[in-house]
Order: C-alpha cells, then sequence, then structure tokens
C-alpha cells in the first residue's frame, strides 16, 4: 500500500471523492474519516420512505455499507476497494431525524478485509447494523474517480 502524502491527506482525498459521487446528490450525507474507521452522517427524509412511513431499507444498506468501505479504504492508498458482500440487518423503523453510521475495521490481510457498521438514530439507539467483506480492486485511487 503506497501512501502518497500524508494520512490525513488521503483521509481528506477520501471523503472529496465520497461527497462528490452522483449518488450523494440525491442522499446528501456527511463523512468524517481516520486511520481504520469512517463515520456517514444523513438526515432521514421523506424522498427515502417506503409506503409505510418509514425508511426503506436501501437507506440503511447505503450508510452502512459507505462508513464500512470507507473504514477499509482509509487503510488502502493504492487502490479503490470493492464491497464483495454485505450482510445487513435492520432493527427498528425510522421516520425522522439524522443518522449517523459508524464503520470499523476488524480484520486486515493483504488481500481481504472484514468491516463492522452500526447505525444510530437522533436519539443515539442503534437501529440497524451490519457486516462486510471488501477486496482491492485493479482501479487505482485517482483523480479520474475523484481522489483528489
Amino acid at each position: 500500500m503506497t501512501m502518497r502524502g500524508t494520512p490525513e491527506e488521503h483521509y481528506r482525498k477520501l471523503e472529496r471523492m465520497y461527497l462528490a459521487a452522483p449518488i450523494n446528490a440525491f442522499f446528501r450525507p456527511s463523512v468524517a474519516i481516520a486511520k481504520g474507521q469512517a463515520e456517514i452522517g444523513m438526515e432521514a427524509r421523506r424522498e427515502f420512505f417506503h409506503a409505510a412511513g418509514a425508511l426503506h431499507g436501501s437507506a440503511y444498506f447505503k450508510v452502512l455499507d459507505d462508513s464500512a468501505f470507507f473504514a477499509v479504504q482509509s487503510l488502502v492508498t493504492d487502490a479503490f476497494v470493492l464491497t464483495a458482500s454485505f450482510t445487513t440487518y435492520i432493527e427498528r423503523p425510522v421516520s425522522e431525524g439524522a443518522l449517523r453510521a459508524l464503520g470499523k475495521v476488524v480484520m486486515a490481510s493483504r488481500s481481504i478485509f472484514i468491516a463492522e457498521a452500526q447505525v444510530l438514530d437522533h436519539l443515539g439507539r442503534e437501529v440497524a447494523r451490519g457486516s462486510g467483506n471488501f477486496v482491492k480492486s485493479r482501479m487505482s485511487l485517482s483523480a479520474d474517480i475523484g481522489y483528489a
């Protein structure tokens, strides 16, 4: 894992890359990345609700996967990481307030990474959790994908 610049510069580049992703124009999340961990914030908006008036499972998955992914990506400085698998557990419905997803790496080797994440609601209650396997791709981290 070749480091270009300081770890802090790497984390800030990852944050800019994340926020510039086209999908995030819709979800409007916040992000903070540090070594082996990431925090994603997102408001529970009506646009994310299913017919019963609470968050659709895709919104839980997005913040869980994103926080776990960027926890792993914080450790990988030479290649873009991919989610190989991810298991999501939705524990309670959310229909208002801010969500905060906390991801952390729990195992790292040269070829595979495992990360866990949990989502807290605006009252600090856990509403979802998940874990995933991540692998390095052949795609380099570069300005072409927003890593700048």
